[in-house]
């Protein structure tokens, strides 16, 4: 990582307000060229806390960009940080609404050219999609990352029509502890704890709204740009990692936008900007390549950008299983089209007998993170254990390499004599040694068989065929090797287990893989890209404490109750002092049990504890939460708590319990 200090523009930045329609005035903090000419300005757009949570890494890119020759800005929504109003669900209607009304402020400032600039991460790149498609006039470019088209198949809430388990429960859990933190009075003012108490409020937790939508109806459509792709004019730099959930958004961008107007760059990361050097790398020069996209749209420079293929990826080479990498081996490689010319999808069919797949329940505790960050412990272990909980289907490799890029079809014949169950498969790169990497997944809620948007049950004692694709990846495997398919009946904590679910039988006649197969031999130029650099660091500092940490992710059996659970700690970041005196602390533990054969023993807990505090204010707040979520055969119980405190003073307190029909779960 190089650390640049020598930009073409020295740069300043301020923080200020910008206020809506309404009166609500949104925190914002603009870092700027010093220049007399106008610039192009890029936003930021997200609710994590510009002035703390996101301030580190805010200020490895925001300065860079001013000092290239942007008006670089980062807004918190409203209802969060320093942003007056009231928070609001996630990605409500309003939120977009502010986000093209910052659009069209920026642009009206007299040091902006009025060409606008939006891009982000997670959240912020979500947004960045969603007010695109509103169509401010003056946003000409986005760069979208580790974001989604589609919230309700390709986010944190559902896959195949299934709950998802860990990552529905701990966005939710995390989300109410995150919006019960209170503005900061170095930034708020002696207003503070006003705005504090009218936000607390108005909080009901994220699961809330989600649980109580099930199916794939006109709530999930709201926000989901694959509704209409036609509606983004802008033009649009779709960024993924292969270890990040939602790398299949890329695919389906430069798929449906117009080709003169989107790129694709999928490589081996977690869900992180390719520039931080986060495991698994290598990592790049994104700021870089960035930049020579903005500068093509909101310049008229010709840096080449869009004569780029139109999907760049990583492809990855056979590698033993491991929780971690510090980088992964393989290429580059570009697609000139999406579908590729050089992609065919080649079946594999299924042999032997029908067998029976009845999976125990803790299957998937080797599933690793949903939500990888670059922690040690993020991505799946050995998959021998979890390969024996399935039924295998193994295609020996030989001759030339098999190099895969795009999405995996599956197609089942399944019997099954309860109404309600779903099917996960693995692909699985099996070595000479028998150790079992693994390479990619799907999931199918069988009551969404037909479709997400309805939930049917399975007529008892009937056979039918089931298709549904596995997530997109890239890798190749070698001669000697084996491509295995295993395919289980439970995937905890990932898949929510249906109600009295049981397995099913699969009948390998009439079943199939598709591997989309890419062509060997071509002649292909070269892919590079520049070694990673930011600007200055912030200077935040993380006190070294005598506390033993806890293990990442720590799985225990009861043996004599069948009962398995695993304990997480995403290691939230622990305590930072910042420059201006600060001390924010976060602490978090998840917890998901289950019993082998109990598929209403399913128990997801997740615990947070925040303070921040200013010695020199004497200001000391703390925040605690606690959800959980059961169920039984009939409903979901989503358990919450929030307890707020100023010093001593409990300020609010806070407590939820809300029952769901289960449905599509």
């Amino acid at each position: 990582m190089r650390i640049r200090t020598d930009f073409p523009y020295e740069t300043a930045h301020e923080d200020i307000r910008i206020a809506m329609p309404d009166g609500t005035r949104l925190y914002a903090r603009i870092w700027r060229p010093l220049t007399d000419e106008p610039v192009p300005a890029l936003l930021e757009y997200l609710p994590c806390r510009l002035t703390d949570w996101t301030a580190p890494r805010d200020w490895q890119r925001h300065p860079w960009y001013a000092g290239h020759g942007y008006a670089s800005v980062r807004v918190d929504v409203r209802g969060h940080g320093n942003s007056e109003g009231l928070p609001g669900d996630e990605y409500d209607a309003t939120e977009p609404a502010d986000g093209v009304e910052v659009v069209n402020w920026l642009a009206r400032q007299p040091w902006c050219t009025g060409r606008v600039g939006m891009f982000g991460i997670s959240w912020g790149g979500v947004n960045s999609l969603q007010v695109a498609a509103l169509a401010p006039e003056p946003l000409k470019a986005v760069v979208t990352v580790c974001s989604t088209d589609d919230r309700y198949d390709n986010d944190v809430h559902y896959m195949g029509g299934s709950v998802l388990a860990a990552a529905m429960h701990a966005r939710a859990a995390t989300m109410l502890a995150f919006v019960s933190r209170p503005p900061d009075p170095l930034f708020a003012g002696d207003k503070w704890r006003e705005m504090w108490l009218r936000r607390l409020e108005a909080v009901d937790p994220f699961i809330h709204t989600w649980l109580g939508h099930q199916i794939r109806d006109d709530y999930w459509k709201h926000g989901s740009v694959c509704e209409d792709y036609a509606a983004i004019d802008a033009a649009v730099l779709a960024v993924g990692g292969w270890h990040d959930p939602y790398r299949d958004t890329v695919l389906r961008l430069v798929e449906h936008l117009p080709p003169d107007r989107v790129r694709g760059l999928i490589g081996p990361w977690s869900h992180q900007y390719p520039d931080r050097g986060r495991p698994p790398g290598p990592a790049i020069g994104f700021l870089q390549e960035t930049l020579r996209w903005w500068d093509h749209w909101l310049k008229d420079a010709d840096t080449g950008v869009m004569a780029e293929p139109l999907l760049r990826s990583w492809i990855s080479e056979s590698h033993p299983p491991a929780t971690s990498y510090p980088e992964l081996p393989g290429r580059w490689v570009g697609e000139p089209a999406w579908p590729s010319p050089h992609i065919t999808p080649v079946p594999y069919t299924l042999q032997g007998e029908p067998v029976i797949v009845d999976s125990p329940h803790h299957t998937g505790v080797d599933a690793g993170s949903f939500l990888p960050f670059g922690n040690d412990a993020d991505l799946p272990p050995d998959q021998r254990e979890e390969d024996a909980r399935s039924a295998c289907f193994e295609f020996p490799v030989t001759g030339d390499p098999i190099e895969i890029l795009g999405r995996p079809r599956l197609t089942l014949r399944l019997r099954r004599d309860v109404p309600y169950g779903q099917a996960i498969a693995r692909i699985c790169d099996v070595a000479p040694d028998g150790a079992s990497t693994l390479v990619t997944r799907g999931v199918l809620n069988l009551s969404a068989r037909h479709g997400l948007d309805r939930a049917g049950a399975w007529p008892p004692g009937a056979s039918e065929d089931v298709s549904f694709e596995l997530n997109g990846i890239g890798h190749t495997f070698p001669p000697g090797h084996r491509i295995r398919l295993a395919v289980s009946s439970a995937y905890w904590p990932w898949i929510w287990p249906q109600p009295g679910s049981a397995g099913f039988t699969l009948d390998p006649a009439g079943s199939r893989l598709e591997l989309p197969v890419r062509s060997q031999g071509m002649t292909e130029d070269e892919i590079l890209f520049e070694e990673p650099e930011q600007s200055e660091p912030l200077g935040v500092s993380s006190p070294v404490t005598l506390d033993e940490q806890r293990p990442e992710r720590l799985v225990v059996r009861d043996v004599a109750k069948g009962e398995w659970r695993l304990e997480v700690d995403p290691r939230p970041g622990g305590m930072r002092v910042y420059p201006d005196g600060l001390e924010y602390t976060e602490e978090a533990l998840e917890t998901y049990t289950i019993r082998e054969r109990d598929p209403h023993s399913a128990h997801a807990r997740s615990d947070w504890a925040v303070r921040l505090h200013r010695p020199e204010l004497a200001w000391d707040v703390r925040i605690e939460t606690r959800s959980e979520l059961t169920c039984d055969a009939a409903d979901f119980i989503a358990s919450d708590e929030v307890v707020c405190r100023d010093g001593d003073e409990i300020v609010f307190h806070h407590t939820w319990e809300r029952r769901f029909p289960r449905m599509a779960g």
